[in-house]
């Protein structure tokens, strides 16, 4: 149970409705940390804003490298509901979830290309703390991936560990979505 209660729907405002019916359409549920971001009305536009633009704007990575990343972030910080939706969301884009139980052994693991084993292992740099990054690791990145392809995945490593750092602190945990998979996926 979070620390800090969901708003109800009775309780979100005509607009808070609003957005919780989309997102029970979307996802088939109105997602935790949404509902409990409710309770500050300008922070929750403004992560709603912020989610839909970077999905927006994030075309140049494969979705299978950044979903990877995020999951990894998601993992190393220990995030269950994080886990919980990426987990659905890899599964509704037709990624293959089963070998995500293989990702710590993503190194040496067939399962991985060279792409994702650079992807988790720069998740994991950037998640370190004190972060743990390299020339050598961003440039090896920048050549495999260009620079957009760079920046796109550290945008999403950065917002994954704020989403899960944020989650962890508030004791939001998983909402079943994946084993539910009862949703539809507009990302693509």
């Amino acid at each position: 149970m979070a620390r800090i209660e969901a708003v109800p729907a009775q309780r979100a405002g005509v607009l808070g409705r609003l957005v919780y019916r989309v997102l029970e359409k979307r996802f088939g549920a109105v997602p935790e940390p949404i509902a409990v971001a409710r309770h500050h009305r300008g922070l929750f536009w403004a992560g709603l804003v912020s989610e839909l633009s970077y999905e927006r704007a994030s075309r140049v990575l494969p979705a299978r490298l950044r979903d990877l990343a995020v999951y990894r972030v998601a993992t190393v910080v220990g995030c269950a509901w994080c886990v919980d939706f990426g987990t659905m969301l890899q599964r509704l884009e037709g990624l293959d979830v089963e070998r995500l139980r293989h990702v710590d052994d993503h190194a040496t693991s067939p399962l991985f290309t060279d792409d994702e084993r650079l992807a988790i292992a720069y998740a994991d740099a950037v998640t370190a703390q004190p972060p743990t990054v390299t020339d050598a690791q961003v440039a090896e990145l920048e050549a495999a991936l260009g620079p957009a392809g760079l920046l796109e995945l550290t945008h999403a490593i950065a917002l994954e560990n704020m989403r899960a750092r944020m989650n962890h602190a508030l004791g939001i945990t998983d909402q079943g979505f994946d084993a539910a998979c009862a949703v539809r996926s507009s990302r693509g």
